[in-house]
């Protein structure tokens, strides 16, 4: 794969991406963190794009993907079969050469996600089509399906693939791996990562 890799050397993390001890952001630095953008983590011909529907505030004081304590993103991927261990947050450098990169429905970061209006999520489809053409992913993995549902018009969308593509990209909507969402657990967040890592794994 070729392309900007960008967000391969996060904060907290050393040359070889393993985790060093990082302190907590102070209340302080969390509610400074809101409406702050994070980079995306993008190369060209990625097997898979997964799209957050934006930044939490751990995340945006950080400058890591999925950052909070109680996300259940980084065990779900390792559940699901995208990596060979449970990453943490700051070794996100290490999906691109995994096939694997991130990005957000909406850029900006704030404490929940609710706090998103409709246009926001619209105009950021619109955002989220033009990387997915630029970047030619062969996935792109909608990680919330109300975001997914507002941003593209699809009311109806369910869990798993969809029907429509984005760009020449396959879709696939995954659920909300937030530790808020109590309709899925660990268990069941790590089977749906793989019913999407299995449909990767075909040919074609």
């Amino acid at each position: 794969m070729t392309g900007d890799r960008s967000g391969s050397r996060p904060r907290g993390s050393t040359a070889a991406g393993r985790p060093v001890p990082a302190p907590r952001p102070t209340r302080e630095q969390l509610a400074a963190a809101a409406d702050r953008t994070i980079p995306d983590l993008l190369a060209d011909g990625l097997d898979v794009l997964f799209v957050g529907i934006n930044p939490g505030l751990w995340s945006a004081a950080t400058g890591w993907h999925f950052a909070r304590p109680g996300n259940r993103f980084w065990p779900a991927l390792h559940r699901g079969g995208f990596t060979p261990r449970q990453l943490h947050p700051s070794e996100q450098g290490e999906l691109p050469g995994l096939g694997l990169g991130i990005t957000n429905m909406v850029a900006r970061a704030s404490a929940r996600a609710d706090e998103l209006t409709a246009a926001e999520l619209v105009a950021g489809a619109e955002v989220l089509t033009d990387k997915v053409v630029r970047h030619r992913p062969r996935w792109v993995a909608v990680v919330g399906v109300t975001a997914y549902r507002t941003g593209f018009a699809r009311p109806k969308a369910t869990f798993g693939p969809q029907p429509e593509r984005l760009g020449d990209a396959r879709l696939w909507v995954l659920p909300n791996p937030s530790g808020l969402n109590a309709h899925f657990t660990a268990e069941t967040l790590g089977a749906a990562f793989g019913e999407l890592r299995a449909a990767v794994r075909e040919p074609g």
